[in-house]
């Protein structure tokens, strides 16, 4: 018997990486018929609410993922608690991160990139300046395999 994992993606505006790095982990779970809960959130407040970016979202439907119907919202510190994982896209995610955590938890946090050892870089580049979506998906497409295959 499986049981059941909560993972949480997070980036800066949760508007190109996580909510990218959510849809696709979830396509790939289910298309694996893995059971799983993800979400995603952004370390800033800037676009709670808002739709994803425009560009991850026609990069995403290009692929046969629909990124539509996210919305972003800012990680909190009940987030600690509701997710067995917690993966930041590169490493000032991740000190924000664990400024946030709350005394005690145990919740493990780490650079989604670790699970796609091949891709040969750490941290997720930030698309909504660098405008390489493609690329990007890539990467988060393959850290997902990882750590599906992983799970």
């Amino acid at each position: 018997m499986s049981m059941t994992v909560s993972v949480l993606f997070v980036c800066l505006g949760n508007i190109c990486r996580s909510p990218t790095a959510e849809g696709v982990f979830r396509h790939l779970a289910e298309a694996a018929g893995a059971d799983v809960i993800c979400d995603s959130a952004g370390t800033s407040n800037w676009h709670v609410g808002g739709p994803p970016d425009r560009r991850a979202v026609a990069e995403a439907r290009g692929r046969g993922i629909d990124l539509s119907g996210l919305r972003a919202r800012q990680v909190g510190t009940a987030d600690f608690d509701r997710f067995d994982l917690i993966y930041g896209m590169d490493r000032a995610n991740i000190a924000k991160l664990e400024a946030l955590r709350p005394a005690g938890n145990a919740t493990p946090v780490a650079l989604f990139l670790g699970e796609a050892p091949g891709i040969g870089r750490a941290e997720v580049p930030d698309p909504y300046y660098e405008d390489n979506f493609p690329e990007v998906f890539d990467m988060l497409e393959a850290a997902s395999r990882g750590l599906l295959a992983r799970l």
